[in-house]
């Protein structure tokens, strides 16, 4: 697990800085307005992802299950199921967006008529892309199953070339910016899908297709992936919803400082996906083996590792973030600032308890889970629309997401604790009392440096490196119990003596 981790944070820090760099060269490159209408527009084929994103756990879940039961053809069954039914996602998808999504972008988005031939190319080749990652999801799984971290960091490099090849044909060609991007983006996402398959195949006996089906194995894998496509529609109408909200309401320009936040968001959540992607096999392979006690040991681990480290990103950003942006972007869009702040505490908040949910899709049991969290989270789309219809700022919906996100962590610790026996003070003891100190301790830091020091670049810069330094080293000696401490430390002894 510790591998997996090192190797997936170098992932991490490898895309980080390409996607700072080559999203601050788009949005220049094509200005807040086309920006804006690529996300929103990509944001209309997103919406109908939910109907596949519930069987992209549903797969994850049964093969990682079969592999903790060590049964290799049940194995083979469970990944040939899944590409006949992300197959049939797929025509289903298609089918919606070329009647439904292609009427929602002509009569009812706000795009400037001169922009409409652009936006129509976005619009097909956001499809095609959506198609092929669409069936590259079972390989994906297969990887993570495997615990095969490696392939994510090694493929990375190669995803990070393409990325700044894109950027200089960007910048190279005289075409329209928008539609060349859209055709670039696609062709990049079509290239690395294609490597990740190729390793598979090569790799995991697994993964050679069979067209023979399996219907009992189908009907279980779908029912499985229906009650989790709720809870999937549920996040993908909050958060295309909320997309397409402020578009209606604000128009383009909005949509970018959206994108904007969204992509801070998505880099600062990997340093928390990418070490839940190293424990979650292990909660469902110990929960599918009978081992509670690790089960719940996993739980606590996770939960205050994924606070830590988040926190460690988030705090110093939330405090300085109009400096960062303004350093990183040059023109900030307006709400950027707003955006980032609260989608980043959104963040911390639901990413601290996905060990939870993790726990939940290990048992197999998840009616009532997605049930009663997607219908929750049902209500942001709703109760934002009527703060803005009530005259609501823009960074209102997000403040609406935030208290409605909170709520829902309360209810999903409840539903998963008495899915797996977890005792509520158990986990407070060992996971969130922890978190909640170390934030308390944090937040002391940047509060002092700011009154002491005021506002400023240098002042900011300080402030910001001040607040990572004590947000570490409180995280550190905090959220981590003793064992845990000695093992870092011994690990970090040995690679030292490895590099002398």
């Amino acid at each position: 697990m510790f591998k997996n981790t090192i190797l997936l944070y170098f992932r991490m820090a490898l895309m980080m800085l390409i996607n700072l760099f080559t999203s601050r060269v788009v949005l220049q490159t094509l200005g807040v307005e086309d920006y804006g209408i690529y996300n929103v527009v990509g944001g209309v084929v997103v919406m109908f992802t939910f109907l596949n994103d519930g069987m992209t756990t549903s797969t994850l879940r049964f093969l990682t299950f079969e592999l903790g039961k060590g049964n290799q053809q049940r194995l083979k069954e469970v990944f040939a199921t899944s590409l006949h039914i992300h197959l049939i996602i797929s025509a289903v998808i298609v089918l919606l967006c070329e009647t439904f999504g292609l009427w929602f972008l002509m009569e009812k988005m706000v795009i400037p008529a001169e922009r409409m031939t652009a936006a129509h190319w976005c619009y097909q080749l956001s499809i095609f892309t959506m198609v092929v990652t669409i069936m590259s999801y079972p390989y994906n799984a297969a990887i993570i199953a495997h615990e095969k971290m490696s392939a994510f960091a090694y493929i990375s490099i190669l995803d990070a070339i393409l990325k700044l090849l894109l950027v200089y044909l960007l910048l190279a060609f005289s075409m329209d910016r928008l539609i060349l991007y859209a055709i670039l983006f696609a062709a990049e996402k079509v290239l690395i899908r294609m490597v990740y398959n190729i390793y598979c195949t090569r790799h995991f006996e697994e993964c050679h297709y069979q067209w023979r089906l399996h219907k009992p194995l189908f009907r279980q894998m779908f029912t499985f992936a229906g009650w989790s496509m709720w809870g999937n529609l549920a996040c993908i109408g909050f958060t295309q919803g909320l997309n397409m909200l402020l578009n209606v309401f604000f128009g383009p320009a909005v949509n970018a400082a959206r994108a904007v936040a969204i992509q801070v968001q998505s880099t600062v959540s990997q340093v928390a996906s990418n070490f839940q992607m190293a424990i979650n096999p292990q909660i469902t392979k110990t929960h599918a083996s009978g081992q509670s006690d690790e089960t719940h040991s996993l739980i606590f681990r996770s939960t205050r590792f994924t606070f830590c480290l988040l926190l460690m990103m988030c705090l110093p950003i939330v405090v300085e973030a109009p400096m960062l942006l303004e350093l990183w972007l040059g023109e900030v869009p307006d709400y950027a600032v707003p955006f980032v702040m609260l989608l980043l505490t959104i963040s911390l908040v639901e990413q601290s308890t996905n060990p939870l949910a993790t726990a939940v899709m290990a048992t197999g049991d998840i009616k009532k889970y997605e049930l009663v969290n997607g219908t929750l989270m049902m209500m942001i789309v709703p109760v934002a629309y009527v703060v803005l219809r009530m005259g609501g700022a823009p960074w209102t919906v997000f403040l609406v997401y935030l208290m409605i996100a909170i709520i829902a962590s309360v209810v999903r610790f409840f539903i998963a604790s008495s899915l797996i026996q977890l005792s509520g003070w158990d986990f407070f003891t060992h996971a969130l009392s922890r978190c909640l100190l170390v934030l308390i301790l944090s937040c002391i830091t940047p509060l002092l440096m700011i009154s002491l020091l005021g506002s400023g670049i240098v002042a900011g810069l300080l402030t910001f490196a001040m607040t990572l330094i004590a947000t570490c080293l409180i995280s550190f000696l905090v959220g981590l119990n003793k064992e845990e401490r000695t093992v870092i430390l011994a690990r970090v002894v040995k690679k030292f003596n490895k590099v002398q």
